[in-house]
């Protein structure tokens, strides 16, 4: 019996063709491919980070460099993400002629604390992409991620600053990209929903309650009184933002 997986690839749509130029936006504003020859990919699964795949595979050798495209997976009994099937992951990436390179996370359910969760599996991505020579990796972080970021940060720490496009880890030897920064996470949404992947949601158990989460339904308020909320946190905090995170 033949499986189709979930693909999304052009001819776009109007907001396909919108969330491209974006996209492509991003990476030339900020020189996110400059000097990559080969690029990973986080790839959880989720919404987010299957349409960063999507659209960098449309992208790559089109006006940009043909990078070497990688995806890594961290599974495990509980991982940040989607909770998607390897085996959906595995036959999406070899539709797409992408190698997936996956690793086990140790997370277990009486110790899942979100940072101690996410400094692993971000040390599980970073190094299984410098095992395979890529020092530059892509996470789906769009622009409503980067304003809770910056809501977070402002109100627990005094410190105005967000997901930065790109941020050199020093210690890990790696560069991490965010070129779906420009993009808002509800056109996102409708990309998946509109390609069949959007029916994969959040598996975490801390998750559903994390500071993160609250602070959504928080910007959800503050948008019925400013409708124009998100835009404007979005341009100020990458015109005003902190850059902290890029002194050595």
């Amino acid at each position: 019996m033949q499986i189709f997986y979930p693909i999304a690839r052009p001819p776009w749509t109007r907001l396909g063709r919108r969330l491209e130029s974006m996209c492509r936006k991003a990476l030339y504003d900020f020189k996110l491919l400059e000097g990559v020859d080969k690029l990973a990919i986080a790839l959880s699964g989720g919404k987010d980070s299957l349409a960063l795949l999507f659209l960098l595979k449309a992208i790559l050798g089109k006006g940009f460099p043909a990078c070497e495209l990688y995806a890594i997976h961290v599974g495990g009994e509980f991982s940040c993400g989607a909770g998607i099937g390897g085996g959906i992951l595995s036959g999406v990436c070899r539709a797409l002629d992408v190698p997936l390179l996956t690793r086990p996370s140790t997370q277990k359910l009486e110790t899942l604390r979100c940072y101690s969760c996410s400094r692993e599996r971000r040390r599980l991505i970073f190094e299984t992409a410098k095992s395979v020579g890529a020092t530059t990796v892509a996470f789906g972080h769009h622009r409503d991620d980067s304003i809770q970021t910056l809501l977070m940060n402002l109100l627990h720490k005094a410190e105005f600053s967000a997901n930065l496009p790109q941020v050199p880890m020093v210690d890990y030897g790696v560069t991490i990209i965010r070129p779906l920064i420009y993009i808002a996470e509800e056109e996102i949404r409708e990309f998946a929903r509109l390609h069949g992947f959007a029916r994969v949601t959040c598996q975490c158990p801390v998750g559903q309650n994390s500071l993160r989460r609250q602070t959504e339904k928080m910007l959800a308020e503050v948008e019925r009184i400013f409708p124009n909320a998100r835009e404007n946190l979005a341009k100020a905090s990458l015109e005003y933002g902190s850059k902290k995170a890029l002194l050595p």
